[in-house]
């Protein structure tokens, strides 16, 4: 009787819990088909930071009356006032570009613009810290010219915006160590990388304080991976170009190439170079001898570089390496001691793989990634804009010494004018004296 009625207990609630998963899904097809979207609401703890930089302009534009935005779990709203400058000449959306991305919507009253990108997307740079995650996005404001009419009334602008969002950590003293993890959890946790690209100040301390150098600078760039729930990593910057533009658009310079060659210093007679010896195994930094574009006006320039990654415990190879150029020895030298991976940098450093080819049908030579790393293990960050400026002439000293040759000068013309006023005294006594011997006489 008791494992009678136990048993029909357990057909009632499968048959209750079997009830309620149709349901469920009922219900879903239902919202489904309705187009019903949840409402994405922000986070409390999803924080938008917009930065304002230096200069009248470029604060009113990054001003909260200007710029706001939200950070929601997968994008960035940003809200652009037409009125950008608040000087009443309103902007053209056709002008604004978030990392690339336009315009998408905009609001009547008051008259806003609004752009929507993904986290991940429109050139979005991602920098892990120890206790959040940080999103960062440069919104620059382009004024494009009036056709017919040579005149323009605002100036460019740029304004950085961040997203930050707290990094959990599953930290327990009372955990339960399950038996087994599933395969697929396993993969999905260690393909996530938390690459970045900074800036960083002269002693490589921190991120710099400026985006301004000048004409002779050397810029410091510091190309990191996180490790975190990783066996350790060793990171690369398999090519780096630059461009008086975000986009990329030409003119470019790839200063960095052939996997891994620092090509500026060769072609240039240049100081640049990457430093040796690495922090650790998951940074990179290298130095940039400062440079402008030819004949282009603006003096911004916007530094596109792919990282990649390998286990630390992978031999360097022609694919993966860090290479600098020392001009007055004429050589290639390695920033992890084998400096015989830096012979192809004066040739091609795919063309000698093993199992390519070498009569047939060439076929399409597959990406970097398909040979040494998986997809995963590289990223392409932008960093900038940085603004090049010539070195002021040192105007003061000239002064002074300009002053000191006037200076100078005048003490000449004094003495001159006093030498001049005794010879012609003199010359008039001699006169005289003569003149008083030929009446005594």
């Amino acid at each position: 009787m008791f494992w009678g009625s136990l048993i029909m207990g357990c057909k009632v609630v499968r048959t209750v819990l079997l009830a309620v998963g149709l349901l469920n899904l009922y219900f879903y097809d239902v919202s489904v088909a309705f187009g019903f979207k949840r409402f994405r609401h922000p986070s409390k703890a999803h924080k938008a930071v917009v930065i304002q930089s230096e200069g009248w302009a470029q604060q009113r534009a990054g001003s909260p009356q200007s710029v706001s935005a939200q950070c929601t779990e997968t994008e960035v709203i940003v809200s652009i006032s037409s009125d950008l400058f608040g000087i009443r000449h309103p902007i053209q959306p056709s002008d604004l570009t978030l990392g690339g991305c336009g315009v998408t919507s905009q609001v009547s009253a008051p008259p806003t613009f609004v752009i929507e990108a993904p986290l991940q997307g429109c050139d979005s740079n991602v920098t892990m810290f120890t206790d959040e995650i940080v999103y960062n996005f440069t919104l620059e404001y382009n004024p494009s010219s009036i056709p017919g009419i040579p005149i323009m009334r605002t100036n460019p602008a740029v304004v950085q915006i961040e997203c930050h969002y707290p990094r959990n950590h599953n930290v327990s003293s009372n955990a339960l160590n399950p038996t087994w993890v599933p395969y697929t959890s396993t993969i999905s946790a260690e393909d996530i990388l938390g690459f970045s690209l900074d800036i960083m100040n002269s002693d490589w301390s921190g991120p710099s304080s400026t985006n301004t150098f000048y004409l002779g600078d050397l810029i410091n760039l510091q190309a990191s991976v996180d490790n975190t729930n990783h066996v350790p990593l060793r990171i690369f910057v398999d090519n780096c170009i630059a461009s008086p533009a975000s986009d990329g658009s030409a003119p470019t310079y790839m200063f960095i190439g052939n996997h891994g060659c620092f090509t500026d210093a060769q072609l240039t007679n240049s100081s640049s170079q990457f430093i040796t010896p690495r922090v650790a195994s998951s940074t990179l930094q290298f130095e940039l001898d400062a440079f402008r574009f030819f004949d282009v006006p603006t003096s911004s320039i916007f530094i596109t570089c792919n990282l990649t990654v390998t286990l630390a415990s992978q031999s360097i190879d022609s694919l993966n390496k860090a290479c600098s150029y020392i001009p007055g020895l004429s050589m290639w030298t390695s920033v992890d001691g084998s400096d015989w991976v830096c012979n192809c940098c004066d040739t091609n450093c795919v063309a000698g793989l093993p199992g390519r080819k070498k009569a047939g049908k060439r076929k399409q030579r597959p990406r970097r990634s398909a040979l040494t790393i998986p997809a995963e293990w590289e990223k392409t960050l932008v960093v900038g804009p940085l603004f090049l400026k010539r070195k002021p002439r040192p105007v003061v000293v000239e002064h002074l010494a300009a002053a000191e040759d006037q200076q100078s000068g005048s003490s000449v013309l004094v003495l001159g004018s006093v030498l001049g006023i005794l010879a012609l005294a003199a010359s008039t006594f001699l006169g005289f004296f003569l003149y008083r011997k030929q009446i005594s006489n």
